[in-house]
């Protein structure tokens, strides 16, 4: 059973950034599978890693995006992916040293909540700007 379902409410109407939401909320819910499936600190290690590093690379797509259309909410909307890149940092930097490898729910909540707020609150805000500008 999956943690997170995609949806039509977390589209933002933009292909490319649909498609990369899409994939972090698949993200989120294999490291959720390998949390139920108590999968080993060897499995679930490079599935954290690789939602660290994707979401990285995902907000650093839409703030290049940004600085290219001249979007006027970047600032603040810089500061929000300047938070969740500490906090997935701070996660996957407490899973490393952590003696049981595990993680809990309420770890994996956080990054739901954040993604499914973050993508239908400021995410949604630049959606006619960026149509606008031909982003597709």
């Amino acid at each position: 059973m999956a943690l997170m379902t995609w949806d039509e409410s977390l589209s933002v109407g933009i292909a490319s950034i649909d498609d990369q939401h899409k994939k972090l909320v698949k993200m989120i819910n294999d490291l959720y599978d390998g949390m139920v499936a108590q999968k080993s600190r060897e499995d679930l290690g490079p599935i954290l890693e690789g939602l660290l590093l994707y979401t990285a690379e995902h907000l650093d797509y839409e703030e290049k995006i940004f600085a290219r259309t001249g979007y006027a909410q970047s600032d603040v909307h810089k500061e929000e992916h300047t938070k969740i890149k500490k906090t997935v940092i701070e996660i996957y930097e407490r899973f490393k040293v952590s003696g049981s490898g595990s993680l809990s729910l309420e770890v994996l909540n956080v990054l739901r909540d954040w993604l499914s707020g973050h993508i239908q609150g400021s995410d949604k805000q630049y959606t006619q700007h960026m149509l606008l500008n031909n982003v597709t």
